[in-house]
């Protein structure tokens, strides 16, 4: 990208795009008070540009994050694949991760109930593979002839344009209700999984069933998995509509604050392989795109790892830009006859032909490949290539045959010869037919915190729909799946209670709960809220905030003003921030500083310093306080209805907590403070 950056700053005069310098801050006119002249080139150009400044948003996808980094193999993996990047130990391939939601609009926000992508791109020595998958592994539909459907269902509906970026509302349920393959990703998108943290701590998938190809022609079937290194976590849906009002730019922030402060996000690449002769040993289709591999059944072997280290230096250039295509493969990797893959691959040169209005998107220079491009497509809009020569055709004499076709010998593409053998015919295979027991091993593997959450997030999105014939068919949908999810829904969404027409074998999986997922021995990156008003024990609020940063945490000094407090650098208030935008809060001592916090004030008009406490409370965040700090934590939740004990709350002297905290907050969330169902 280095020879197209423009620094601004370095240019000492403003020019037109044709080189001339200008001065194009005021137009010209005919006196000053007079018309302005059709004859003003600086006008026109500027205006004509400005109108043309935005291209058509992604139809889904629309609103993402990128950044830059590296992958580095773990081994030579030829014994898998004939890929260049995976042929060596420690070999680093350049990339670009972009993550999005899928339903919103660009200007929706981040922290919406959502599944969201995960898609990034190698740039190879042999050519570009972009791994365009999700955060959660199945898919909705098994067909992309359904894809239109669905996202008709679930985006705005179309009479009143409404609700922005997310499925809670008639159309949604009533598609899901109608079409069962989709409740296995529907259940891990109610889930804690759809509403995630931050863009560091999700798994990646590549959802569908791909080939890896040795050079000697040997496949296997894999799925890809990403491993993220900083851990698993997700939010609850209340902290989730909170923050979108608060900061709806919440995950973008957080990823561009992480990759500044060095705190590089990982992720660890992974394969499920999966070898030819055990193609249908499964209960399941491997080609279905609704369906996932038990890890409990086959193991995720790590390749490598991959490690964002750079941002963007212009968000439209690189991040809206880049035209990401599962098709982008190299050798090695190869496509399978999964229905919906086979779909993309039309679907994402299409749809990119329409956004960016020419053939020659790839030349635009983040989607340039590292090596050189030599063909004979020519032309078109916007061509920024010259070719020399008469010769655009093959084969041809003039140019001795040149550019020439690649055998496998000279780098040429392994087509994988898979034997193709049926009738022309419309609809799908048996194997194909299976719509809840996948739906059935997630719910049994959530903890009751998981279950309960994904109930409260149904009773939300259901109880949207106005029909009470919605509501009841889709709830004999999840009676197919479990009937005590069933009832547990019903009752909150007013339609009567289903008995239970299947029986639930108890099936789990070992890796499919964020609660269950390994927990990493660091707080870096964790955000801290350090409550402090006139008053505040300056000692404890420095100590603690000095521990946190020695730690790699981010603390923050929450005051009554912007500015200098007694000492204190106050950048945050209890009006511009709440508890939603951390991970914890700390509460110093100092009883001047807890009568103010405790004051009727237009400071804080809603009582915001103890609906900082209230919350972190009720969204089971850790909490520390130190000296009157303790008293001012038991002020704020004494009159809570749902207070249940102090696991992850610390409270002490400031000397004797710091240890503790720093353990409550590896553990991020304390579920046992929310309330659970009673039987139903």
């Amino acid at each position: 990208m280095g020879e197209f950056t423009i620094n601004p700053a370095t240019s000492e005069f403003e020019t037109t795009n044709f080189g001339q310098r200008v001065n194009n801050s005021e137009s010209l006119k005919a006196g000053l008070r007079g018309p302005t002249l059709m004859e003003d080139f600086m006008l026109r150009e500027k205006i004509m540009h400005f109108d043309h400044e935005r291209i058509p948003e992604r139809v889904v996808h629309a609103r993402g994050v990128g950044a830059y980094g590296y992958f580095e193999s773990f081994a030579d993996w030829s014994n898998l694949t004939a890929a260049g990047f995976l042929s060596e130990a420690g070999k680093k391939t350049p990339t670009f991760t972009r993550f999005s939601t899928v339903l919103g609009n660009k200007g929706s926000a981040d922290t919406v109930r959502d599944d969201r992508g995960f898609a990034t791109r190698f740039y190879t020595e042999e050519g570009l593979f972009d791994l365009v998958g999700n955060i959660i592994p199945p898919f909705f539909v098994q067909d992309a002839i359904k894809f239109p459907d669905l996202i008709h269902a679930a985006k705005m509906e179309p009479n009143t344009d409404t609700p922005q970026a997310g499925t809670a509302h008639e159309t949604s349920y009533d598609f899901f209700a109608e079409f069962p393959e989709t409740l296995h990703t529907v259940m891990w998108v109610l889930s804690p999984r759809g509403i995630p943290p931050n863009f560091r701590q999700v798994e990646g998938f590549g959802i569908h069933t791909f080939r890896l190809v040795t050079a000697e022609g040997k496949p296997v079937f894999v799925k890809f998995h990403w491993k993220p290194m900083q851990g698993l976590s997700n939010l609850l849906w209340d902290e989730a509509q909170k923050i979108a009002g608060k900061n709806s730019d919440f995950h973008r922030t957080d990823l561009y604050t992480a990759i500044n402060k060095g705190d590089y996000p990982e992720w660890e690449l992974g394969v499920q392989i999966i070898p030819e002769e055990d193609e249908f040993k499964f209960d399941f289709d491997l080609l279905d795109p609704t369906k996932l591999v038990p890890e409990d059944l086959v193991p995720v072997t790590k390749l490598g790892r991959l490690v964002l280290n750079r941002n963007v230096e212009n968000f439209f250039s690189e991040t809206e830009q880049i035209t990401m295509h599962p098709g982008h493969i190299v050798n090695g990797i190869g496509i399978t006859d999964d229905p919906l893959l086979q779909g993309r691959l039309f679907s994402y040169l299409d749809t990119q032909l329409n956004r960016m209005s020419s053939a020659n998107f790839m030349q635009l220079p983040i989607n340039r490949p590292l090596n050189q491009v030599t063909n004979n497509q020519r032309d078109g809009f916007m061509q920024s290539n010259t070719y020399k020569g008469n010769v655009a055709y093959f084969p041809n004499g003039l140019n001795n045959n040149k550019p020439d076709v690649a055998s496998h010998a000279n780098g040429g593409y392994i087509e994988y010869p898979e034997r193709v053998d049926g009738r022309k015919e419309r609809g799908r295979a048996p194997s194909f037919w299976d719509f809840y027991s996948q739906a059935q091993l997630y719910w049994n593997s959530l903890t009751p915190a998981e279950q309960q959450q994904t109930v409260d997030g149904f009773r939300f999105e259901v109880g949207k729909s106005k029909s009470i014939d919605v509501r009841k068919r889709f709830v004999d949908r999840l009676n197919q799946i479990d009937n005590n999810l069933a009832r547990r829904v019903a009752y909150g969404v007013g339609v009567p209670l289903p008995e239970k027409v299947v029986e639930n074998p108890g099936q789990t999986d070992s890796h499919l709960s964020i609660q269950k997922y390994p927990k990493v021995d660091t707080i870096r990156t964790r955000k801290v809220a350090i409550l402090t008003a006139p008053g505040t024990n300056q000692e404890e609020a420095k100590a603690m905030y000095d521990y946190l940063t020695s730690q790699g945490a981010y603390p923050a000094y929450i005051g009554v003003h912007q500015g200098e407090q007694e000492g204190l650098p106050i950048d945050h208030t209890y009006i511009t921030d709440s508890s939603v935008l951390y991970d914890a809060i700390y509460v110093p001592g100092g009883a001047e500083g807890i009568k103010f916090l405790t004051e009727t004030t237009a400071l804080f008009p809603m009582d915001e310093p103890k609906v900082f406490v209230m919350d972190a409370y009720r969204h089971g965040k850790p909490i520390a306080a130190s000296s009157e700090g303790t008293q001012f934590f038991q002020m704020a939740v004494e009159g809570m209805t749902h207070y249940n004990g102090t696991e992850g709350v610390i409270l002490g002297p400031e000397q004797n907590i710091e240890q503790d905290f720093r353990e409550a907050l590896i553990t991020q969330r304390f579920w046992s403070r929310l309330p659970l169902d009673k039987d139903i």
